[in-house]
């Protein structure tokens, strides 16, 4: 008679113990085939935490650093060559942001290479454009770098007392013949001058149509109004003293606005071409925005890139012709990089301490180009004068 022996709970944990030593890791149980093959201690516990959603598991940070670097090493892509009218544009807004953002020591630097006169009294120089004559505070402005300009014209002297002080301010957007002077006394001795019709400055001008006519004398004042409307602003405009009397027949004079301020350009044709013409103006007045008005609103031909003063009721890029277009080599939606083309072309001064000063300033390339692309040629020294 066999005898029978206890199996013990101790007994019975060993055995399966060893059962399970035995089965080896990735091998399927006899009685649970057709079941996944074993994981790892953290993939089973990714698995446990991770939404049945169906979503790939997500990048590890070394693969993405990884994928990060062979993007890196990549070649870069050649870009397709630019076409002439894309190299226009490039140009133009490369033009626009230039000296404007620049380090005050550069500005200086310029302007000193822009001298076109100077003697003990007065300098000129070619002032550049989108720079304006005053700036808020702390903005770049040729004002703000004159103190560095006087230093360089005196050799860097640390004790230098020489000083420069703008005298005829042009606008921002208006390149050309600026003129300083040395000494308070200089100043008040030139608007003097300015005042008396002894300082004569004359510009050029590109202009979208043909002023009829030819040659002439703009005498209309000028006042500030607010344009109403979804974009609301003020522009300068016209206050004329006449208007057509109620029989169309005649002209009858009304009373001045006593906001108005009076304003008087002489103009005169250069050459014309393709709708578009080169317009010499002599301001005898100095109001503001004077020969953008005058030409935009009184001669219905506004300045190339005068996107204020080309439209009265909105603010909005100027509106070219087709065939200007096709000239300029531009599209339409590019029209608002071209600069304002408002050249001070010479400025003579009469009755100062010795000879007249007569100075004729260079065009600047962007100016040459338009001309050329328009067919306008320039004067010849005889007509210009």
């Amino acid at each position: 008679m066999n005898s029978c022996r206890r199996i013990t709970c101790g007994d019975w944990m060993s055995g399966l113990n060893t059962v399970l030593l035995r089965i080896k890791p990735g091998t399927n149980c006899r009685r649970c085939s057709g079941t996944a093959p074993s994981l790892s201690r953290t993939q089973a516990t990714t698995e446990k935490h991770a939404p049945e959603t169906g979503e790939r598991p997500r990048l590890r940070a070394i693969d993405l650093a990884r994928k990060i670097q062979r993007e890196k090493t990549k070649p870069p892509a050649e870009k397709p060559p630019l076409s002439a009218q894309q190299k226009r544009v490039a140009d133009l807004k490369r033009f626009s942001l230039q000296l404007q953002n620049v380090h005050p020591n550069v500005l200086a630097k310029h302007l000193h290479r822009s001298i076109l006169y100077q003697d003990k009294d007065v300098v000129v120089l070619n002032k550049p454009y989108g720079v304006p004559v005053q700036g808020d505070s702390g903005a770049m402005s040729i004002s703000s770098v004159l103190p560095v300009l006087s230093k360089l014209m005196a050799g860097m002297k640390v004790k230098s007392e020489s000083q420069l002080l703008p005298c005829l301010g042009l606008e921002k957007e208006i390149t050309g013949a600026f003129l300083l002077a040395r000494r308070e006394e200089v100043v008040e001795h030139i608007l003097n001058l300015h005042r008396n019709n002894q300082v004569q400055r004359k510009y050029w001008v590109v202009t979208v149509g043909v002023p009829v006519p030819s040659e002439g004398v703009i005498d209309i004042p000028i006042i500030e109004r607010e344009v109403t409307g979804s974009q609301p602003h003020y522009k300068m405009a016209l206050n004329p003293l006449f208007k057509m009397n109620d029989a169309g027949d005649g002209m009858t004079k009304v009373r001045a606005h006593r906001h108005a301020h009076p304003a008087v350009t002489k103009y005169r044709v250069l050459d014309s071409s393709g709708g578009c013409s080169l317009v010499e103006l002599q301001p005898v007045t100095g109001v503001k925005h004077q020969m953008r008005v005058h030409m935009a609103f009184a001669l219905s031909c506004p300045i190339l890139g005068d996107h204020k003063y080309s439209h009265w009721n909105k603010l909005a890029p100027q509106k070219l012709p087709e065939r200007v277009l096709g000239k300029l080599g531009l599209e339409q939606s590019k029209i608002r990089y071209v600069p304002l083309h408002l050249l001070a072309r010479q400025l003579t001064l009469t009755g100062t301490s010795h000879a007249d000063i007569d100075v004729s300033c260079p065009l600047p390339k962007y100016f040459t180009q338009t001309l050329t692309r328009l067919q306008l040629s320039l004067p010849d020294k005889e007509d210009s004068k």
